[in-house]
């Protein structure tokens, strides 16, 4: 894991950088940890973390100096001055005020760089995947599918939304997640108009849609689908609803490739279901990153300019909810390579009748 050397290859401005947020030390370091901070110099790097975690941190950490953590701040200014650096650049995106105040109040000395600086480098980084990253974030699909594809033969009439959501976590925790991705959602019937509804103590009855939003997490890498089935037999505009997401699904995943930008993604989902009279029913974004967190960058969505790049993975998710009656997503998760894309989601997506 070399990402600490390549952290001074995507930023400059400062001439060390301070990382203390969850994830971007567990992305740095290898290490989770709920404590700890990484000092970054262009030369060298290290982490600081207190007993409850030192022995650890030994054993696991092997791109950062690790140091016992007894005062932080003096230890911080010691290294600091050992490496002659006049400026730090802290993460905006997670670094509270409080604690901004508290390192504007000891390192007096230091210019403190409070721009999106360092955050952007940071998360222009964590959005393109490597190998390793790509085995976890396929294993935690793949324990996801298997538990969704078991879930099938529990569903039915008389089964409540509350019971299917606890039975699909017992079954990703039964094959190997850590944990699951976020609270899974499971609605059915007229609460499918919600996109992220709360599972109820509310019974499936026949020719209802059950709408499942869920993912596994490997070795801290989340996974994120959804699928939409009908218990018994759906109406036609349900079905026709069905199909039309299905189509604006494909359609996007057809064109993601690198150098589309994620509002151009979003709109060719978009058009499909805006030209067949829906337009108003699909309120939110295409799709968004997957990684450490279940929502990180890049995104899809009208306002996303930006481009997309190859190593990137992107949901791609677009719904139809017609409020009072009833609701359909479609879920996979694509990562973009060199000239189109790989389906993360393996498991098929053609309607179910239950």
């Amino acid at each position: 894991m070399d990402r600490l050397k390549k952290l001074f290859e995507n930023f400059s401005g400062a001439d060390c950088a301070l990382i203390t947020s969850d994830i971007n030390r567990r992305y740095f370091t290898g290490m989770k940890s709920s404590a700890g901070t990484v000092l970054v110099f262009p030369d060298k790097a290290y982490l600081l973390i207190d007993f409850r975690y030192i022995e650890k941190a030994r054993e696991t950490v092997s791109d950062a100096e690790v140091i016992e953590q007894k005062k932080l701040y003096p230890q911080i200014m010691e290294l600091v001055k050992r490496h002659g650096a006049k400026t730090m650049a802290i993460e905006s995106e997670t670094m509270t005020v409080r604690e901004l105040n508290a390192y504007r109040h000891f390192f007096r000395e230091l210019d403190i760089d409070d721009s999106d600086a360092l955050s952007n480098a940071i998360n222009a980084m964590r959005s393109v995947k490597d190998e390793e990253e790509l085995l976890c974030i396929r294993k935690a699909q793949e324990i996801a599918e298997k538990a969704y594809g078991e879930l099938l033969n529990f569903l039915r009439a008389g089964v409540t939304e509350r019971q299917a959501a606890l039975e699909l976590n017992r079954l990703m925790f039964e094959y190997g997640a850590e944990d699951i991705s976020f609270d899974t959602i499971v609605l059915s019937g007229a609460n499918t108009s919600m996109p992220h509804g709360v599972p109820s103590d509310k019974p499936m009855t026949d020719g209802e849609f059950v709408l499942m939003d869920f993912g596994a997490v490997w070795n801290g890498y989340h996974s994120d689908m959804t699928r939409t089935v009908c218990i018994g037999k759906p109406t036609d505009e349900m079905e026709r609803v069905y199909n039309i997401v299905l189509e604006a699904q494909l359609a996007a995943i057809e064109a993601a490739r690198p150098g589309i930008t994620g509002c151009e993604l979003d709109g060719i989902a978009r058009k499909i279901i805006e030209n067949s009279g829906y337009g108003e029913c699909f309120g939110h974004s295409l799709g968004h990153g997957v990684g450490l967190e279940i929502h990180e960058k890049p995104n899809a969505s009208p306002n996303y300019a930006a481009v997309l790049k190859k190593g990137e993975i992107i949901t791609v998710e677009p719904g139809i909810y017609i409020a009072g009656k009833f609701g359909v997503r479609i879920e996979d998760f694509v990562i973009l390579t060199e000239n189109g894309c790989d389906n993360l989601t393996k498991c098929a997506k053609n309607i179910i009748y239950l």
